[in-house]
């Protein structure tokens, strides 16, 4: 089920927008300012994100630039009006999309579903958290900006563990992409090993991991930190 996060300090609007949301196959988050959406935002990763331009403590734009130095989730602004100069900024903060109060919320929902294709069709390059970067291109990983040896199966629960950071991903999805991925039988002890090995390699503190989570009796989680650098 995708997960939508919505920001906006209407109550009655609010209301209306998850209600729609639900009943359309989402699971609905809302948030009514700038630091609520940012703190929700954080915890949950949403695949999409509906952005009220005037919000009690700051602007859409001001949470905008915040998300966009995490990473490129898909930003609907919510605008009281269709002004150009409001437009253009929303857009060159990094916004996808904008939609014009009042609006018909199956227009709304409609652009949502555009957007979240979009985002889906589109391949992202590099994924960087933290001290880790992977670039799916070249199919390299570096840590502090040094390239580090991974063999095809780490390189691709890595990959599958970056691309759904904040999520606990199952021991049964990670089994099945690696099995459809790699064509060799993956069996609970081997992903064991593999989780093992790759804390060793991209953790300063195996015992005591940073990025690879266990959510025990369910799977792994990746946690996200700012930063990275490229390999050299």
């Amino acid at each position: 089920m995708q997960r939508l996060l919505v920001v906006e300090d209407d109550p009655a609007l609010v209301t209306g927008l998850r209600y729609s949301m639900e009943k359309d196959g989402f699971q609905v988050r809302t948030a009514g300012s700038v630091r609520e959406g940012w703190q929700a935002f954080s915890q949950d990763r949403p695949d999409l994100v509906v952005l009220d331009v005037g919000l009690p403590d700051g602007t859409g734009f001001d949470l905008c630039r915040q998300i966009r130095v995490e990473n490129g989730t898909p930003i609907l602004f919510l605008t009281a009006c269709d002004e150009e100069t409001q437009v253009v900024m929303g857009l060159d903060m990094g916004g996808d999309d904008y939609i014009t109060k009042p609006f018909r919320l199956r227009e709304l929902l409609s652009r949502v579903r555009a957007l979240l294709r979009r985002s889906a069709d589109k391949p992202v390059k590099t994924l960087v958290s933290g001290a880790v970067t992977l670039d799916t291109e070249e199919a390299h990983v570096c840590r502090n900006g040094e390239e580090i040896s991974l063999t095809p199966a780490e390189y691709r629960l890595l990959r599958l563990l970056m691309q759904n950071e904040g999520r606990t991903l199952t021991r049964e999805q990670l089994l099945d992409t690696l099995w459809d991925s790699g064509g060799d039988f993956v069996d609970e002890n081997t992903l064991s090993v593999y989780i093992r090995r790759l804390r060793a390699k991209i953790e300063d503190n195996p015992s005591s991991p940073v990025h690879i989570h266990t959510v025990r009796g369910v799977g792994y989680r990746w946690k996200a930190e700012e930063g990275g650098e490229a390999c050299r």
